[in-house]
């Protein structure tokens, strides 16, 4: 630009004070025309910087981090309102009480080519251009009542009013609630501190340029709203503060308010402007905001102490306008930065989060039920791994299984101690059973009773094991159903309904064969090699072949005999019945589930099927909404720094 920002502003600023000391009409006319050419400069200088944050605003990027800004605040009744409207050149809500009831965002844009005057308001999802002046106090009142309900209540929802005349400055800031110190009727008990919260959320952010109104007929010291400023910016960094109502201090305290302007008695690195807007006799009078301009002139040109504060460009609300321009533009220059590089990073770690965040189902019923397939086959692909022993979470299927069966394997080591000891028993009372056998010779039926005693032991802990089975297996098949399926519950109910049928369907099965395998057991059979290599491996046992099995029939071999043959039992144990648990609940139930899952395909409603969990879908809609906006604000960004170069 050929003209630098700072420049304008001192040519701004000089145009005010030769105006106002000038009443010479050809000067007047002269500088009427250098004041033209002074805004033209300023137009070119910073309306861009202005229209940026007021195109992210728009875009909503206000709801994922701070943006420069001008926030007003103030005490009841401390002139804020009509500070605004002096600045705004529209009559904004006026009364007792609290007025503002919501954040207000006002937008003041400086037009030219024939515009007289439009405004637009939009809050949530309305919109409302209209071209009257007098109607931005209903309009704003209407919105309130929706945002904050009929009464005295607040809102902190935002309502934007952009104001487009030939006659405003080009001006961004946000109107707070005034603070009340006590409530009036109909008012909660707390409104002070809701109304405190809802300010510290805005002034606290350090993008922040907090205005802080204070009238001059009050100790400045007492004022809450500067309070509130000094908390969140103790240095007075970024707080500039407005004296109003000069026309109602105490005679001989004029020199006091005036140490207060000059930065003498609290100093803010912004400093203080003083102000004198329309009063209510002035409203009553139908006093024009352009007459009370200068009615306001006026009051300083012929005041004995504060003459000198319009040389110091320290009065007069074209003075605050120009400072708070000024302040909003720099800030935002030293920000832009940072904003970007804040942009960069959210949209990074949004992506992340959308990729967690599974993409929704196709509208389309044709695209639905090829997005099911996709979802389905993939849930059957992993439940085939899981089946297969493939590691599908920290811990394998598998692992878990071997030591369910290796306790099983324990558990049946363990009871061959107590049929050694329980034989021995047993063979000391043998005599009592003697049947017709000549001595010597033992009966065949006591060997076999022992046994199918002992064995029949093992019917319980064989059905814990299956139980203990079939936990596992349906807490890996569940953990396959919650990820492949977590957005959409009613396939996961479905599923799991199904994995329970199947299981139950195969735990019946598997109680069938392992009940069969009782009852083999009680045959007392295996063939003689078999028993013989048992029988030889017992330690302190004589050996024999196969040639000798009609003479080792004695009760001296007795228990040998049965400790042999129980060994074969717990091998047979050992692995079948691990074997059937693992074929029915595991393998068979894989292959069952798989099959039926595409039977989900016919005779159901798709849409019912991938119906989202409300918080899930909510939450994808809100990443890809924040994405959306950041996108948009990240290519603003760069096209509005590309042009500046």
């Amino acid at each position: 630009m050929s003209v630098s920002k700072q420049s304008v502003f001192s040519m701004f600023s000089s145009s005010f004070t030769s105006t106002r000391s000038s009443d010479d009409p050809k000067n007047s006319h002269y500088e009427s025309q250098q004041m033209r050419e002074v805004h033209s400069h300023l137009e070119e200088s910073i309306r861009p910087y202005i229209d940026l944050i007021d195109t992210l605003r728009s875009v909503g990027i206000h709801k994922d981090l701070a943006l420069p800004t001008i926030v007003v605040i103030g005490d009841q009744s401390s002139g804020k309102s009509s500070v605004l409207e002096t600045l705004s050149g529209v009559a904004l809500p006026r009364g007792n009480g609290i007025v503002t009831r919501c954040p207000l965002e006002l937008r003041l844009k400086k037009v030219t080519g024939g515009v007289s005057w439009k405004a637009v308001i939009s809050y949530r999802e309305k919109r409302t251009e209209f071209a009257d002046p007098s109607m931005v106090e209903r309009h704003v009142k209407t919105a309130q009542d929706e945002l904050a309900g009929n009464g005295v209540g607040i809102c902190d929802e935002l309502i934007t009013l952009e104001v487009m005349s030939p006659d405003v400055c080009n001006l961004t800031l946000i109107d707070l609630p005034g603070i009340a110190r006590v409530p009036v009727a109909g008012q909660p008990d707390d409104i002070a501190n809701q109304i405190k919260k809802l300010i510290i959320k805005f002034i606290v952010m350090q993008e922040t340029i907090n205005l802080v109104v204070v009238p001059c007929n009050i100790d400045i010291a007492t004022t809450e709203a500067l309070k509130l400023a000094q908390e969140v910016d103790p240095e007075g960094k970024r707080t500039i503060a407005v004296l109003t109502k000069p026309d109602l201090i105490d005679k001989g305290t004029e020199k006091n308010i005036l140490a207060i302007v000059q930065n003498k008695v609290i100093p803010l690195r912004k400093g203080y402007v003083m102000v004198k807007c329309r009063g209510q006799q002035q409203i009553d009078d139908d006093i024009s905001l352009d007459e009370a301009t200068e009615m306001e002139k006026e009051f300083f040109q012929n005041h004995e102490f504060f003459r000198r504060l319009l040389s110091e460009d320290k009065a007069t609300t074209k003075s605050l306008a120009n400072k708070l321009t000024q302040n909003l533009v720099d800030h935002i220059k030293k920000s832009l930065p940072q904003l970007s590089e804040q942009i960069k990073k959210q949209l990074w770690d949004l992506r992340d989060d959308l990729k967690e965040c599974e993409s929704g189902p196709p509208q389309d019923s044709k695209g639905a039920k090829q997005f099911l397939i996709k979802i389905l086959t993939k849930f059957n692909g992993r439940i085939k791994l899981l089946s297969s022993g493939e590691k599908m979470a920290e811990k394998n299927l598998f692992v878990l299984l071997r030591e369910e069966f290796n306790m099983w394997n324990d558990h049946l080591n363990e009871t061959k101690k107590s049929l050694k000891q329980s034989t021995k028993e047993k063979i000391e009372v043998l005599q009592n059973f003697r049947g017709r056998e000549l001595p010597g010779f033992s009966n065949y039926r006591v060997f076999e009773v022992i046994l199918q005693n002992h064995v029949a032991t093992l019917k319980n802990p064989a059905s814990k094991l299956l139980n203990a089975i079939k936990g596992i297996i349906l807490d890996h098949f569940t953990e396959v159903v919650e990820t492949c399926f977590q957005n959409y519950p009613n396939l996961q109910s479905i599923t799991k309904d199904k994995i329970d049928n199947i299981q139950s369907s195969q735990q019946a099965k598997a109680e069938q064969r392992i009940s069969e395998q009782f009852k083999m057991e009680r045959m007392i059979f295996t063939q003689d090699p078999i028993f013989l290599k048992a029988l030889n491996e017992i330690p302190d046992s004589e050996t024999f072949s196969i040639d000798e099995l009609p003479v080792f029939d004695k009760k001296s071999k007795y228990s040998d005999m049965l400790e042999a043959y129980y060994e074969i039992v717990v091998q047979r144990m050992a692995d079948q019945l691990p074997m059937m648990i693992l074929f029915f609940m595991l393998k068979q139930t894989a292959k069952l589930l798989t099959a039926d899952m595409l039977s989900l395909l016919k005779g159901v409603k798709v849409s019912e099927l991938l119906f989202e969990d409300t918080d899930v879908s909510r939450r994808r809609r809100d990443l890809q909404a924040r994405l959306d906006r950041l996108s948009i604000a990240q290519e603003t960004l760069s096209n509005f720094e590309g042009s500046a170069e």
